[in-house]
């Protein structure tokens, strides 16, 4: 019996031991075609850099994007505004920053733990004092750049002008409420300060003059909220005026500027800040390729100033300028695009006390040439004020010096403007001037007042001939001549014996008001 009982036992440990030996062939048959697999595929090593001048020179280009980006990232702040709407968002009334605009509701932590009701408790904002126990919408996001170690940021105006707190938050993660916030409406740049801020990563401002259209630029900040973003360009214009400040001569880049970069620096390779990013061109919303900065000179004054006094002193002329064209160029007696024509002087003003003149072509101020009305008028509000300054003038191409005494502009000189007035119905008084190709008559106080013109006497345009020479001139409809070829003109007579007194082919300067304000236009048709 024993004997039996061995034999089984013999047997069943020779079948185990055969079923573990069939069950491991099969396993490995199993994986086999994975050994293989792995055996079979083998990775090409990495590239190394490439020893040809193309690619040093590629890599070298490389290197300076990268080195400038990360010398200046640390400098860069996100700014929000927040408000805090009366009321409470439901128990607790916790809310948060989240992407969009509006509040949010920070959601309970312990959701579906023992722990639930305890976040509802009103006692738990005394156990926990730091959260926020009021709602908080964000309301504004934009970028900023720390330029001093005490904790002044700039950045723009639109960006902090709101009601309620602002909150920067570090590259670092830290994050400190404003203490100080000033604007400058004129330039739209703001100087935010924060207090109690330890090794503050500082960048450097630029020389914004020195630069050149096609110098490679990076715009850094935070579009849409992504914290640290970096795009690259160039220069592609300098001293652009959009029409959205009343001081403008902003760098244009091609760099990609987008909604939350505002505030934030435009840097060269060198790793200066050489402008702010202030706004796009865009019809969509978003980068389109046409992005616009406030040269780094000009932040830098008004911020000097901004922490200094609060606000912004400058000087004035008390001018309406314009520039000076080819055809005003030949009127006038300039070479080439030189100087700057003034359309208008208003009294009581600087200008008018030194003796300037509508119809001057300002040349330079004190030294320095000017060719824009935004070169002279920064020259002019960065002067020293109630000190004399030259001007170089044309006047009936002669060239003079006037001596100027340059005054603080007042508070609201620039920021409002003449509202458009409607353009002048055509009546049986129009006469028909065929060779300008408009329609013109007498100037009466009621169509001024229409208008909202301050001439006192001329003729208004009451028709324009499309593609006409008035047309191609820029001459419209509700327009007032008042001068032609320097002589004053009282009425439609004046202005036809103006037309007749010489060839079109010799030109016709006409001086003109309208509620946008007083320009020079040339007219001038080839035989």
């Amino acid at each position: 019996m024993s004997r039996i009982v061995a034999r089984l036992m013999a047997r069943k440990s020779l079948l185990a031991l055969c079923t573990l030996f069939i069950g491991a062939i099969l396993l490995g048959a199993a994986f086999a075609p994975w050994e293989n697999a792995s055996a079979q595929l083998k990775f090409v090593a990495p590239k190394k850099d490439g020893n040809s001048a193309n690619h040093q020179f590629a890599n070298q280009l490389s290197a300076a994007f990268r080195d400038c980006a990360n010398e200046v990232l640390p400098s860069v702040v996100t700014i929000r505004t927040f408000s805090a709407p009366a009321g409470r968002g439901g128990p607790r009334g916790n809310w948060g920053m989240g992407e969009g605009p509006g509040p949010h509701r920070i959601p309970n932590p312990f959701q579906g733990t023992p722990f639930e009701d305890l976040f509802d408790n009103p006692g738990f904002e005394e156990m926990f004092p730091q959260l926020p126990s009021e709602p908080r919408a964000v309301e504004g996001l934009g970028s900023g750049v720390i330029i001093s170690e005490n904790g002044y940021i700039l950045t723009n105006a639109h960006v902090v002008d709101g009601q309620g707190k602002v909150v920067v938050h570090l590259h670092d993660g830290r994050e400190f409420e404003a203490a100080e916030v000033k604007t400058d409406p004129k330039t739209d740049l703001a100087l935010v300060r924060i207090k109690g801020a330890d090794d503050l990563k500082t960048a450097v401002l630029g020389d914004s003059d020195r630069v050149q259209v096609g110098d490679w630029v990076v715009a850094l900040g935070q579009p849409f909220g992504l914290e640290g973003t970096v795009t690259a360009g160039i220069v592609s214009a300098k001293g652009r005026g959009l029409g959205i400040a009343p001081r403008e001569n902003f760098i244009q880049t091609d760099a990609a500027i987008n909604p939350g970069n505002s505030g934030g620096p435009l840097i060269n390779l060198s790793g200066e800040v050489i402008g702010i990013n202030t706004a796009i061109s865009t019809r969509s919303g978003g980068y389109q390729g046409v992005g616009f900065a406030i040269p780094s000179n000009l932040a830098k004054w008004v911020a000097e100033q901004l922490a200094a006094e609060g606000v912004v002193r400058r000087g004035y002329l008390g001018v309406a300028i314009q520039p000076v064209d080819a055809n005003l160029a030949e009127q006038l007696g300039v070479e080439g695009k030189k100087g700057v024509l003034v359309a208008e002087v208003f009294p009581d003003t600087p200008a008018e006390k030194a003796g300037l003149k509508a119809g001057d072509v300002i040349l330079s101020f004190d030294g320095t040439g000017v060719s824009s009305p935004n070169e002279l008028q920064g020259l002019v509000e960065e002067a020293s004020l109630n000190q004399h300054h030259k001007l170089e003038i044309i006047r009936d191409k002669e060239h003079r010096t006037l001596d100027l005494v340059v005054q603080e502009q007042p508070e609201d000189y620039g920021l409002t403007r003449s509202s458009k007035g409607k353009a002048a119905p055509r009546s049986d008084d129009s006469a028909d001037m065929d060779k300008l190709g408009i329609s013109v008559q007498d100037l009466t106080p009621e169509i001024a007042e229409n208008l909202g013109v301050k001439a006192e006497q001329g003729v208004v345009i009451t028709q324009v001939v499309p593609g006409s020479p008035a047309n191609l001139a820029g001459l419209d409809t509700g327009m007032v001549i008042v001068e032609a070829n320097r002589k004053p003109i009282r009425g439609v007579d004046d202005l036809r014996a103006a037309v007749e007194e010489q060839p079109l082919s010799k030109g016709l300067l006409l001086r003109v008001q309208s509620a946008a304000g007083t320009r020079y236009v040339a007219i001038r048709v080839a035989d």
